[in-house]
């Protein structure tokens, strides 16, 4: 987001921050009425356009909310979209973002005070990989010419695929993301629900890669050594490839950090090679 989204997204933030900061909301249930408001404002594009119109005043859009969800969501939800509709936003499909990202935010925060956001971090990113390695489910999933009927058994599958094995917060994102796309791969939603666990106790993520697993020494020492560099708190997503031939590569952000031996043979290939 640009200019005014961001600044508006950035005061949405604040008041969701200050409802959730209540013990007596229950941020699950939260997270579930702001993600029907988000498919909401998906289908109904022209509503999207009058709560967003900058010739409106907000004042006329926060009444039209309220008309609108009051008996279907709770009051908090109704606040919180009163203010997010009284700011401006440079795109209409701003606002819907920024609803999702709250819905996406109050399952974590519902994981966090669970003392299970470490176990729901790993788990979408275990399940980015599995797509990875089965383009069968992968199609599955993200068919996006299915009819309703095949919608609706692609999420029973992905329940029965996630139910028991993964934390509670976690089945509510992935479910949330297959059946809500907007436009984006899995691969991409599972990154940004990764980065968004991650900022939520100002962490970074490292995506290690090694030959063998690393002992838990191991991990201290690397996580150690990357909040040095970094100057904050890293959290390290552990994957295992016997083709990197020994030492570990770490990916933060855009930025490669790599000690293989497979990565010190092609560079003395290039030397060779020149």
């Amino acid at each position: 987001m640009i200019g005014a989204s961001r600044e508006a997204l950035a005061a949405a933030r604040e008041r969701f921050d200050a409802l959730v900061d209540n013990t007596a909301v229950d941020p699950a249930a939260l997270a579930g009425e702001l993600g029907s408001v988000t498919a909401l404002l998906d289908r109904e594009v022209p509503l999207r356009r009058v709560l967003t119109d900058p010739a409106r005043p907000g004042e006329d859009k926060a009444a039209l909310v309220g008309r609108l969800l009051a008996g279907q969501v709770s009051g908090e939800v109704v606040d919180l979209l009163s203010g997010l509709v009284r700011s401006r936003w440079v795109r209409t499909r701003d606002l819907a973002d920024a609803v999702e990202e709250l819905a996406d935010t109050a399952d974590i925060v519902a994981a966090q005070r669970a003392g299970e956001l470490d176990d729901v971090e790993d788990e979408l990113f275990r399940f980015g990989r599995i797509l990875s390695s089965s383009p069968a489910l992968r199609s599955a999933l993200t068919d996006r010419m299915a009819s309703d009927a095949v919608r609706e058994a692609r999420t029973g599958l992905l329940r029965r695929l996630l139910g028991g094995r993964v934390r509670p917060a976690t089945e509510r994102l992935v479910v949330r993301l297959v059946e809500q796309p907007r436009g984006r791969s899995l691969e991409a939603g599972l990154n940004a629900l990764s980065k968004l666990a991650a900022e939520r106790r100002d962490r970074m993520v490292a995506e290690v890669t090694s030959a063998v697993p690393l002992s838990d020494r191991q991990k201290r020492r690397l996580g150690a050594a990357l909040a040095a560099l970094y100057g904050r708190q890293v959290h390290l997503n552990l994957d295992v490839d016997p083709q990197v031939l020994g030492g570990i590569a770490v990916r933060v952000g855009d930025e490669v950090i790599s000690g293989t031996v497979a990565d010190r043979l092609d560079e003395a290939a290039r030397r060779i090679a020149g």
